[in-house]
Order: C-alpha cells, then sequence, then structure tokens
C-alpha cells in the first residue's frame, strides 16, 4: 500500500496541520514498517528535518506565489505527482482537498470546520470561495478522517458527510510535554523571560475564537486576591491589535483596571513549551472552539491543573481531570482560577488526574486508527 501526503505545511512545524503531518508520519513508520509513504512538497521546501526513514519525496511546481499558489498546488501540482508516483491513496491532512485524484483514493483530515461555525472567520469573498470549493471536494473523500467526536458532528451536519465516512483520530502530547523529561532546563526557562516564581498560564493565540477577553474579566475577580504574588502570564505571538477577529485586549485589561495583575510574554521558543507549562502554577484554556485542543493535554501530560471551557471538543479532550466552566461566565472562570491555586488538595488532584488522562493519548493509537482506514478504504 502507498500513501503519498499532501506536504505544503511540512515546513510549518508550529501550525496545527504542520504539527500533525509531523507527528504522523514517524507514527506510521512505527505501526507499519512496510507501508510505502511519499510525502510530496511544493518546489519551494527543501528542508526535510524530522522526515522518519524510508520516506519519498517528490516535489511539485507552484507556479504562482501566496494563496493561488496553494490552491495551484491542491488543485493540479499534487495530484499530478500521486499519479505520477502510483499511489494507492492520496492523504491531504488538512482541509484542502482537490477534487480529482484518481485512481488513487482520497483520505482528508478535517481538523476543524471554523469557518462553517463561526461566521466572524468567513473571510470576504475570495476565503467564501475556496471555503466552498474545499467543502464540496470534501464531500468526494473515500474517508474523512478528524480529531474529535465534536467536529465529526459539525463534520456531518456542515458538510453532509455519511457519519460511517468520519473516523475520530485524536492527537497526542509529545514525548517531551513530561512532569520531568528536561527539567533541569525549567530554572533556566524562568530566567529568559523573567518569570516569578508563581504564575498562572495562558497559552493562545488572540483571535476572537479564543475568549481570551473573557479570561482578562474573569482576573478581575482574581487579580485582587492572588495578583500581585501569581500574575496572569499570556503566552504567545501578539498580532495587530483592534480589527473585528482580534479586539484590542492591552486596552481591554486597561479599561478592566488590572495591566499590573498581566505579563505579556509574547512570542516564545517552542523548544520552551514544556518549561512554561511545568512553571506554571495552573493552565487556562478559555477557547470556546477547537476540532481538538492540544494545549490543555500537552499541560495536563506536565503534570499542570487546567481550567478551560465545556465546549466543543475540550471535554473528550480533558475528561474529568480539567476544572470546566461555561465559555460566558467569568466570575464561574475566576472562582476556579483561585480555587486551584488557592487549594492544595484539589491542585493536587487535578494534577494527578491530568497525568492519568494524558497516558489515554499516544501517537501510536492515532497511527494505527488512521492505518485502519487507509485499509478499510482499499478494501471498499
Amino acid at each position: 500500500m502507498h500513501i503519498a501526503f499532501n506536504g505544503w505545511f511540512w515546513n510549518q512545524p508550529h501550525v496545527g496541520s504542520g504539527q500533525y503531518l509531523r507527528h504522523l508520519l514517524p507514527a506510521l513508520r512505527a505501526v507499519a514498517p512496510d507501508l510505502q509513504m511519499t510525502l510530496v512538497l511544493p518546489d519551494h521546501i527543501r528542508t526535510f528535518d524530522g522526515l522518519p526513514p524510508d520516506v519519498s519525496i517528490a516535489h511539485a511546481p507552484t507556479r504562482f506565489k501566496g494563496h493561488l499558489g496553494k490552491v495551484w498546488f491542491e488543485q493540479r501540482a499534487y495530484p499530478a505527482v500521486v499519479r505520477r508516483v502510483q499511489a494507492d491513496i492520496a492523504h491531504v491532512p488538512y482541509w484542502g482537498p482537490p477534487f480529482n485524484t484518481k485512481p488513487a483514493r482520497l483520505v482528508t483530515s478535517v481538523l476543524d470546520i471554523i469557518p462553517l461555525t463561526l461566521p466572524a472567520y468567513r473571510g470576504g469573498v475570495r476565503a467564501k470561495l475556496y471555503t466552498s470549493m474545499v467543502a464540496a471536494a470534501a464531500q468526494g473523500s473515500a474517508h474523512v478522517l478528524t480529531l474529535s467526536e465534536a467536529s465529526k458532528t459539525d463534520i456531518v451536519e456542515r458538510l453532509h458527510i455519511p457519519a460511517e465516512k468520519v473516523t475520530v483520530t485524536y492527537l497526542a502530547a509529545d514525548e517531551r510535554f513530561h512532569p520531568k523529561v528536561g527539567r533541569e532546563g525549567d530554572e533556566a526557562v524562568r530566567r529568559k523571560y523573567d518569570l516569578p516564581d508563581d504564575f498562572v498560564l495562558c497559552v493562545s493565540g488572540f483571535d476572537i475564537r479564543k475568549n481570551v477577553n473573557m479570561l482578562l474579566l474573569a482576573w478581575t475577580y482574581v487579580g485582587p486576591s492572588v495578583g500581585q504574588q501569581m500574575p496572569l502570564v499570556l503566552a504567545g505571538r501578539q498580532p495587530q491589535w483592534g480589527t473585528p477577529r482580534f479586539p484590542d485586549l492591552p486596552d481591554y485589561a486597561k479599561k478592566l483596571d488590572i495591566e499590573r495583575f498581566l505579563m505579556w510574554l509574547g512570542e516564545f521558543d517552542e523548544a520552551d513549551k514544556p518549561a512554561l507549562y511545568r512553571l506554571a502554577k495552573a493552565v487556562v484554556f478559555p477557547s470556546r472552539y477547537e476540532g481538538f485542543g492540544l494545549p490543555p493535554l500537552e499541560a495536563m501530560a506536565c503534570g499542570t491543573p487546567v481550567i478551560a471551557c465545556d465546549v466543543s471538543s475540550i471535554p473528550e479532550v480533558t475528561g474529568e481531570a480539567a476544572y470546566l466552566v461555561p465559555p460566558d461566565d467569568a466570575r464561574a472562570m475566576g472562582a476556579a482560577i483561585l480555587a486551584v491555586v488557592v487549594q492544595d488538595d484539589l491542585h493536587q488532584h487535578l494534577a494527578n488526574a491530568g497525568l492519568g488522562q494524558a497516558s489515554l493519548f499516544s501517537w501510536r493509537k492515532t497511527a494505527q486508527r488512521t492505518l485502519d482506514v487507509y485499509q478499510q478504504v482499499m478494501e471498499a
């Protein structure tokens, strides 16, 4: 069996689709040593770090730059290479499938369908046309993979794909997210970012879906109690503030009079993320919609208690091991944070439960489930 993967996001390891692909290929090689795999790359990608052994590389010309180049690669260049290498299955690991990969069968990983579920993310005319195109193409897939039962429900309802053609393959935290692996370097990370002894951490983007504005409002209840000794550290690259998708959160914090209780960490080195989780007293993840939601799982794998919202895929990921609150209840969020950081027994309970929950997920399971789908598609 020969699988040809769309590798458009290979050189973007910090983007969800890039992370997914870079973890999936080594995991597939581990569970299926004889599986033939080809990674199809646009011609501008010439670095192959992290590629597992015996995975072939095939380049395809993009011809155009920017968004048009991406669409050309997805719809013309990638399918042409799939046919050239005579792959049995064309696997597109993100929501960007081509209309035709024949004679290869098409498997599409739809990580989420945010543009269809959240109006603010639908964009302009060009974005809407692209969404309509890939939605129609996904319907022609032999099978669709997704990351949670919540996403599967959205796909069945919004893309009108039969439930039996959609399989959930959960993600997992990388092995470096661990209570002790690499812990000897944690204090160096603390000094690098000038972090206090105690802090609550939020690792997030700042678009409206991430719901950080609700967390800031919740901090009006937390800050006066513990904020001077235990600030909220907001980690992540800051956008251009003051747009419909990125409201001006620093200005909002100023209006709430909680600036003195906050630390805007900004963009950080990905290699430092496990240490940031381990150093934090607790991790807060206020997002209101996720295809999977990897940060809570990563934090739990590090042994750090998690407070999050009980929406979309988050309850599937955290199980009973996190303190979940409604996504619009800032008072409940504030109370949850205070309870976790002040009550030692609750803090320890969530830390232990999180380690157990995180252990239920593994990339080996993801790969085996994916391989089962490949075999099912070939037998159909």
